[in-house]
């Protein structure tokens, strides 16, 4: 690429940044996508943005296909190339965004995994026996009780939760949303023991509702480590992460009040097709529900017929 298309990229996540105040997480994303157009580019002789065509944009999304990306992954991709198309466009840079119309080679949806009703109780009835665990079963009720996605809990401070009225604020969601979420009764008595050891670790200054030993915000992938450690100190031979209490938090919801725009509400959803998935669980206990159940759906051992 002309050092003149660098700057362009430069300037593309400098805007990113700075004016769309996207997440680092969102930023390295991007970068890493638009890194592998660039490379395509390099591979055709292609030196400048404004020089790609639709077809070229098609025959490196199936290049990409070929090494095996997902589909969602490779709609990410596209998403990021349609994104810093339509930033040249708005600066006169380019005359096209020949990603508009290209589309991922679909793939069977994934239904995400959740716990069962006792699964979960096993889970969070096992009993806290230090300051630390009192922490992690607070954190564990908390992504549970209220659909948290795990950024969002990692990002809470003490601020964000209001106690007396079982409820708590996140403030920047995906795409940059907030909403208020109540917190069950469960995970107020959790918070309430937790915010008791809390002064003995924290740092006097630190804002963060959940802390390390180091006094500090305790991070995402400690988070993760924690809950993993939970189930093996605990006899779970599941492996667990956070997004599947998420999950398990959706699908009973949803179980229990069939309100598909509630639950969207609840979890931060900007598209009902997204909370959509978790109806497809809720058939699929139906479903296993009407085998067992129906006289003519029970599956009885086939006789051969009589001679």
């Amino acid at each position: 690429m002309q050092a003149d298309a660098q700057q362009m990229l430069a300037d593309f996540f400098q805007q990113l940044t700075v004016e769309k105040r996207a997440s680092e997480h969102t930023v390295k994303s991007y970068q890493r996508d638009i890194k592998h157009l660039s490379q395509y580019c390099q591979t055709q002789s292609i030196t400048h943005w404004a020089n790609l065509k639709q077809t070229d944009i098609r025959a490196h999304i199936a290049g990409r296909h070929r090494l095996g990306i997902g589909s969602a992954s490779l709609q990410r991709e596209l998403s990021a190339i349609r994104s810093f198309y339509n930033f040249l466009l708005k600066k006169q840079l380019a005359d096209i965004n020949p990603a508009q119309a290209v589309r991922a080679p679909k793939q069977a949806r994934k239904l995400p995994k959740t716990l069962d009703v006792d699964q979960v109780n096993g889970l969070l009835d096992a009993g806290a026996n230090s300051a630390l665990e009192i922490r992690d079963l607070a954190m564990f009720e908390l992504f549970y009780s209220s659909g948290l996605r795990l950024s969002e809990l990692a990002n809470l401070n003490l601020v964000d939760v209001d106690l007396p009225d079982k409820a708590l604020l996140v403030r920047i969601g995906k795409g940059g949303k907030s909403r208020i979420l109540p917190i069950g009764s469960k995970a107020v008595t959790a918070i309430t023991h937790w915010l008791q050891q809390r002064p003995k670790t924290a740092a006097a200054t630190e804002q963060a509702l959940f802390v390390s030993n180091r006094g500090t915000r305790l991070g995402q992938r400690s988070i993760e480590l924690r809950l993993a450690e939970w189930c093996k100190k605990k006899g779970i031979s599941e492996h667990i992460h956070p997004h599947m209490l998420r999950h398990s938090f959706a699908s009973h919801l949803l179980e229990s009040s069939q309100d598909l725009r509630a639950v969207q509400e609840l979890l931060g959803h900007s598209n009902i097709a997204t909370t959509q998935i978790y109806t497809h669980l809720d058939f699929q206990h139906l479903a296993a529900v009407y085998d067992q159940a129906h006289p003519r759906a029970k599956k009885k051992p086939e006789t051969p017929p009589a001679s």
